[in-house]
């Protein structure tokens, strides 16, 4: 079992940066990829970036390209995503994921019943 525990959001104005945080527990977490996702209403949850490889490799989508980081720290078990330059339209609820590391799942939502997921943490960036 894999619990994941995201922080760090919040509401924030446009070009302003923010950090999620999502703490990693359980005994099988480490062989999974870790990444992020988001869902703003009425829309598709959407991959954000994510480590979609064991050796460290990095998807981003093309609306953060440039914006926003994914790092991990593996002696604290947490992973982040650092968010600059923030747009109306990056408002969502951001959800951490542990997914198996296969580069397609993090471009296209491959579902609730896959992995593992946080309970997301809200960001609301106003204009």
């Amino acid at each position: 079992q894999v619990k994941l525990v995201e922080s760090g959001g919040g509401s924030v104005q446009a070009g302003g940066s923010l950090r999620l945080s999502c703490a990693a527990s359980g005994s099988t977490y480490t062989t999974y990829c870790m990444g992020w996702f988001r869902q703003a209403p009425g829309k598709k949850r959407e991959g954000v970036a994510a480590f979609y490889t064991s050796g460290g490799s990095t998807y981003y989508t093309d609306s953060v390209k440039g914006r926003f980081t994914i790092s991990q720290d593996n002696a604290e078990n947490t992973l982040y995503l650092q968010m600059s330059s923030l747009k109306p339209e990056d408002t969502a609820m951001y959800y951490c994921a542990a997914l198996p590391c296969i580069q397609r799942l993090w471009v296209e939502y491959p579902g609730p019943d896959l992995g593992y997921w946080g309970q997301g943490t809200q960001v609301t960036v106003s204009s």
